[in-house]
């Protein structure tokens, strides 16, 4: 009797080995179609960005398929994982395509992630857009830049409302925390730059005078 319930276990490990060989594979691609998706979208190739960020749409189709019977596999950390960057490549594509229009962010239900996932992915977006705020410094579009940093305060002003237990909100505390660090610090940069541009006009000025 305990053979026959030894290959009935047997049996149903496998195959939920090779459905997890399987989730690992397509969430490997789903974050390198992310990552790829974002490098392109601070370069402003948006058609790139597009493009991958449907793979990884797809892919995370696919990846719900596959598990269909296993969600103990589904909820595993490496989906969560692919989720999070699939929430933060979407959000932030409609953040610069938009120009900071917050209100055309997909929501959770639309891209079909936990929301847990979601909101991790969002707390990632806050260094992208950091990322993208020194990008504008540097090209002296400094109202620009004020607006992506009123678009990190937001989404930090968001995330802090979500003060429930790492069991449910699977590590966000550590990201707010994080997020908060880096919007200092670009509130920061933004301030000096902005001091230090007004210092050299005025210098201009006086020179032109003299």
């Amino acid at each position: 009797m305990l053979e026959g319930i030894s290959a009935q276990i047997r049996e149903n490990f496998e195959a939920k080995d090779s459905v997890r060989e399987e989730g690992l594979k397509i969430s490997r691609e789903i974050v390198r179609e992310c990552r790829t998706a974002t490098f392109a979208l601070h370069g402003q190739n948006f058609e790139k960005a597009d493009n991958s960020i449907k793979a990884a749409g797809k892919a995370l189709e696919k990846l719900e398929v596959i598990f269909k019977g296993h969600p103990d596999i589904y909820h595993a950390g490496f989906v969560e994982h692919a989720q999070q960057e699939y929430s933060e490549v979407s959000v932030l594509s409609n953040l610069l395509k938009e120009e900071g229009e917050m209100k055309k962010i997909p929501s959770p239900d639309e891209l079909k992630v936990e929301y847990a996932a979601y909101l991790n992915g969002l707390g990632d977006v806050v260094g992208e857009l950091r990322r993208h705020v020194l990008d504008l410094i540097r090209k002296e579009s400094f109202d620009e830049a004020e607006v992506f940093l009123g678009i990190m305060e937001n989404i930090h002003a968001i995330l802090i409302e979500f003060d429930y237990p790492d069991a449910i909100t699977r590590g966000l505390r550590r990201k707010t925390d994080v997020s908060r660090a880096l919007i200092e610090k670009t509130r920061g940069d933004v301030v000096n730059a902005i001091g230090q541009k007004k210092l050299e006009t005025t210098m201009r000025n006086l020179e032109s005078r003299l």
